[in-house]
């Protein structure tokens, strides 16, 4: 039986797509049969940061409908082994949560992680993906707007998901020392233990640019920090990445 984690941030801009592309690479690259599904409606990008863009012909929509099994509508990556894509619909006339809840339950039938990417704020993708989490990873940036955004998308979430996890994305190398106290407050705020700390990366959009995930391109930057982010979700002990 395969573990299903939501990434949400509360607020665009935070890298919650790259993150979830990150990770889930690196899951897959250890062995692991990941299957990543994108829950932004009608504005979906995961397959760029994934390097699949425009390669899915039917969504997870079908796959609630039953139009289309779920194995079928998932496509996987030409170069990782194991990493899977099941891509958002354009629109979603009903978003039936049951549904959803039944599709990820048979995705952790034959996959070891399911990632559902939900959209910025705490509309219908969010609400699909914490009534299916088994695990929550809350992604925010270290400026006051993401802080706050993330404490609201977390107080949605206490009581709903028992596993909640903070990942500090975006950090500025020389900005470090001083945002110390910043992520102190956020975990004390949030009341939610560390998963990781990814540095700023200018390779995360070149990446994405040229349709080639991340840890294809670099063992340098953010790459690592995801790879320890995915080495901690399979329980193992990892120091933070120290960022300079």
């Amino acid at each position: 039986m395969g573990t299903a984690i939501m990434v949400t941030s509360g607020k665009g801009g935070t890298g919650k797509t790259s993150l979830t592309a990150g990770v889930a690479s690196c899951l897959a690259a250890l062995g692991h049969r990941v299957l990543c599904i994108d829950l932004d409606i009608g504005l979906r990008n995961l397959d760029i940061a994934l390097g699949l863009a425009d390669r899915a012909v039917m969504d997870f929509s079908d796959v609630m409908a039953r139009r289309c099994p779920l194995l079928t509508a998932s496509i996987e990556h030409p170069d990782i082994r194991g990493l899977y894509l099941l891509t958002a619909p354009l629109s979603l006339d009903d978003p039936d949560s049951d549904a959803f809840c039944t599709l990820v339950a048979d995705a952790k039938d034959c996959f070891d992680f399911v990632f559902m990417d939900s959209p910025a704020g705490l509309g219908v993708g969010f609400q699909l993906a914490m009534a299916a989490a088994d695990r929550v990873v809350v992604v925010s940036a270290t400026d006051p707007a993401a802080l706050r955004d993330a404490q609201m998308a977390v107080s949605q979430l206490v009581g709903q998901v028992e596993q909640l996890h903070l990942v500090m994305n975006r950090v500025q190398p020389k900005l470090i020392g001083k945002l110390r106290t910043s992520i102190d407050n956020a975990m004390d705020a949030a009341g939610l233990p560390l998963l990781g700390v990814v540095p700023e990366d200018q390779m995360v959009t070149m990446a994405a640019a040229s349709g080639v995930p991340l840890t294809l391109m670099t063992y340098q930057g953010a790459a690592p920090a995801y790879l320890n982010i995915a080495r901690r979700l399979l329980g193992r002990r990892v120091p933070l990445l120290r960022i300079r």
